[in-house]
């Protein structure tokens, strides 16, 4: 097995237990900036990340998911980073076919209250996927190393939160996951500890 799928496996299954015993303590504490709001703080630290790309696994997925087999290595890029937004490919590896899924790119935006989340998502041609550039602003006031981003469409639809939580810890970790009323439904995390050499190319339908 390559050396690169057994250090994400022990990163992402360490990242499990963690966020089971230590997560809430983690994740609430705040950065002690009178001048700068936590969206700012936490757009912030993501912007830190930019022009580095990091391996990452996944940690948790709901029964009878088959989006990812938890053996594939993962990448999230800092690609491309302004003031105001972050495009932020998520790679996703085919063992199977010895290739990659470039069709997903994640995309903050900071507006003056809150931050946006959207979901570019293409085809091999760069042509627009059927579903796709969906999300939702951030909800609640958040922290610095957290937002949780509302879908309003799912909510309304379950009658219980569902959207996005993202934490963002400069030198440790990145996690992205789907959240369904207070908890993880879907998460992977990436290890921020040490950027990968070799970053990828771009994703479908970006230059």
């Amino acid at each position: 097995m390559n050396s690169r799928y057994i250090f994400t496996l022990f990163f992402t299954v360490g990242w499990f237990f963690a966020a089971c015993g230590n997560s809430n303590n983690q994740t609430q504490e705040q950065v002690s900036d009178p001048e700068n709001e936590p969206f700012e703080l936490f757009f912030d630290a993501l912007t830190q990340q930019c022009g580095n790309a990091y391996p990452g696994g996944l940690t948790l997925e709901p029964p009878g998911d088959e989006m990812l087999t938890g053996t594939e290595l993962l990448i999230v890029h800092f690609r491309e980073c302004d003031e105001n937004q972050l495009k932020l490919p998520f790679h996703i590896e085919l063992e199977d076919e010895n290739d990659w899924d470039r069709s997903r790119t994640w995309i903050y935006t900071k507006h003056p209250n809150n931050l946006e989340l959207r979901h570019d998502h293409r085809m091999r041609d760069g042509s627009d996927d059927d579903f796709t550039m969906y999300g939702g602003f951030s909800y609640g006031e958040g922290t610095a190393v957290r937002h949780e981003f509302k879908s309003v469409e799912r909510t309304e639809e379950t009658g219980i939160f569902r959207g996005w939580r993202i934490e963002i810890v400069p030198g440790e970790r990145y996690t992205y996951g789907t959240i369904r009323d207070t908890t993880w439904s879907w998460r992977v995390d990436f290890d921020l500890t040490e950027a990968l050499e070799e970053l990828p190319p771009a994703p479908w339908g970006h230059e």
